[in-house]
């Protein structure tokens, strides 16, 4: 470890050092009259000592020259285990966990955060982006300190195993393997109430098997932190904002609260809507099985656009095409060509059923060197569903493109926010999804006449039905769990109460605490305390794809087609190719005139809501007209 050889008594004293020294006074010359004399030894001149600026450069380039070594070895391990799961082949574990290891025992290594707080009291001295950057590397040693040596690695092992445990789960149903694909399938089409109960409840039963790791994960991960002065592991993740986590807190509830009036009516559409299919009664809460999502967090399956079949017109292409047009996409508005290891390396479509390994199905994209080798995890079927994932993915494939330049440092090469790569990724997959963009694709006829409301519908039942469920039932979750002590016994009680608050849902009969359906999302184990993002994302995404339609198309932002407009790219670029050197809220105030909120959300669905309103004129409402917060 170059970066920590240096021991740090000689830092702080080279730190206290002058920025010059100053040269010594003219000897005074000699008389003339004076006899020769032998010149006396000169004093040695002092060298320069470097200024705490060019001290601190010379750390932080040694520094994340180390630092992308290990953090490369690691993601080639994690990329491993992620996509080679063989039941009982402990290998991959093993090497993932000595990366690991080795990765943080560097960014959390005592005198490496000793050395950064020795720099940052001399901010002043300092270059703005010097401090973003070494107040990044005590961001990152928090999460794996040193001084909790042991915590970390226990901390490492037990997310290893966690992972392990998540990807490697056989669901059945039927007393019959099935893939998470087949459920999801199941849930977005099938008419028949239990067949889509049972596969729902096959769904959940990964959670018994996850709720010891987590409860294990809970307490190592608040115990790394503490170390470093945050007070749970939840605070520690919205700090990345420059955010308290009450602040955080009250942007969620401002983005549910704004839409509140318009998820109110969706939920009573719904109700209606989903009782008249399965021939119910109308229940107060939408029985969890009849959403065509696990969790409840995208409804928009129970509306089909007429004119606008994309699953039709994709059956005949391949999923190559698939990813092929995404990347297509993302050229013909300026961006360049994926490398060819992206396309070498990747694990992009489903894994053989008869093959001797599984993979994690959960889409990604990964930056793997924090340079030119990106990469994307998915299992890319010919579906409309995928077509605009691996727009999204690609998207942040594009995002890590854009700024893995030589003026980004390397610490900093990531979102303006962490929200920021999810909104531009989900702002593509949505424009991929619009008639314009559609029909000048061949993915439907040029003429097609769609119905607009219909679309705004399934729109709203897709970015709008989202928001209660990431910035309330997810987030408030896993404060309880991180910041409040969630004990074990009150898990799934404490998940359905959320869910029946915030997003009016229940399960199909009372699921006591020998289920963990809240451990079923793949977030809370492997990607945990941050699911916010995915909420400050989406109303992110609406601001930006507001001002592309207007200012740059001049298009209606309900029927954009971004293709081969090469302003387009350029905005895209300027806010992508900054990542992090740059403070996230100056950006959006640049790019939008705004800061974060979710009144373009609210006036890209004005149309909808008046409908809506219409309606359910005389219909009961069930969600009060309060909108949830604080619980």
């Amino acid at each position: 470890m170059r970066a920590n050889r240096t021991s740090l008594s000689l830092a702080l004293l080279a730190l206290a050092a002058p920025a010059c020294a100053p040269a010594p006074p003219p000897a005074a010359p000699a008389p003339a009259q004076a006899p020769a004399a032998a010149p006396a030894p000169a004093a040695p001149t002092p060298a320069a000592q470097p200024s705490a600026s060019e001290q601190a450069e010379r750390f932080l380039a040694d520094y994340q020259t180390q630092y992308q070594k290990m953090y490369y070895a690691a993601q080639l391990a994690d990329w491993a285990s992620n996509t080679h799961i063989v039941e009982g082949d402990t290998t991959n574990a093993a090497r993932t966990r000595r990366a690991q290891e080795a990765l943080t025992a560097f960014t959390g290594s005592s005198e490496n955060i000793q050395r950064v707080r020795g720099f940052l009291e001399q901010r002043d001295r300092l270059t703005p982006l010097q401090v973003r950057e070494l107040e990044k590397i005590l961001y990152t040693a928090a999460g794996a300190p040193q001084t909790a040596a042991d915590v970390v690695r226990a901390r490492i092992a037990a997310e290893t195993q966690q992972t392990e445990k998540l990807y490697g789960f056989q669901f059945t149903l039927g007393g019959k393997p099935v893939t998470p694909n087949r459920i999801d399938e199941i849930l977005r089409t099938s008419r028949d109430p239990r067949e889509r109960r049972a596969a729902w409840e096959a769904s959940k039963a990964v959670g018994p098997t996850l709720k010891p790791g987590i409860v294990q994960l809970r307490d190592l991960r608040n115990g790394v932190v503490k170390s470093l002065g945050y007070h749970d592991f939840f605070t520690y993740q919205v700090s990345d904002y420059g955010m308290t986590t009450p602040e955080m807190l009250a942007l969620d509830d401002t983005l549910v609260a704004q839409l509140w009036p318009l998820y109110r009516e969706l939920h009573t559409w719904a109700r209606y809507e989903l009782a008249r299919r399965y021939h119910a009664p109308v229940p107060d809460l939408i029985p969890a099985h009849w959403l065509p999502n696990r969790w409840g967090q995208d409804w928009s399956a129970l509306v089909e656009v007429k004119g606008v079949n994309v699953d039709s017109a994709l059956a005949t292409r391949s999923p190559e095409w698939v990813v092929q047009q995404a990347e297509g996409f993302y050229r013909s508005i300026g961006f360049p060509a994926l490398p060819p290891s992206f396309w070498q390396n990747s694990s992009l479509y489903p894994v053989a059923a008869d093959a001797p390994y599984k993979k994690n199905t959960h889409a990604s994209a990964w930056h793997m060197d924090l340079g030119s080798d990106v990469r994307s995890l998915m299992s890319v079927e010919n579906n409309a569903e995928w077509f605009e994932t691996a727009n999204h993915e690609l998207g942040h494939i594009y995002y890590y493109m854009s700024y893995s330049r030589p003026e980004v440092p390397l610490v900093l090469r990531e979102g303006a926010n962490r929200a920021y790569h999810e909104g531009i990724g989900t702002m593509i997959g949505m424009a991929a999804s619009q008639r314009r963009f559609l029909a000048n694709k061949g993915l439907v006829p040029a003429n097609v006449q769609v119905d607009q409301r219909a679309q705004l519908l399934k729109e709203a039942l897709n970015y709008v039905v989202f928001i209660p469920f990431s910035a309330g039932t997810m987030t408030r979750w896993e404060h309880s769990l991180y910041s409040e002590g969630l004990p074990p016994d009150r898990f799934n009680a404490r998940w359905w109460e959320l869910a029946a608050r915030y997003q009016g849902i229940a399960p199909p009969s009372p699921r006591g605490e020998q289920w963990a359906d809240a451990l079923t999302k793949t977030h809370i184990n492997d990607d945990p305390a941050q699911y916010y993002d995915y909420a400050l994302s989406n109303a992110l995404l609406f601001q930006l794809h507001n001002h592309i339609a207007r200012n740059i198309l001049h298009q209606d932002p309900h029927d954009t087609d971004y293709s081969g407009n090469q302003q387009v790219g350029k905005f895209l670029y300027d806010l992508m190719a900054p990542g992090a050197s740059r403070d996230w809220r100056q950006v959006l105030q640049e790019t939008t005139g705004q800061q974060l909120n979710a009144q373009a959300m609210v006036d890209y669905f004005a149309p909808l809501y008046t409908w809506l309103r219409e309606q359910n004129r005389g219909r009961r409402y069930t969600l009060p007209e309060t909108p949830p917060a604080g619980m």
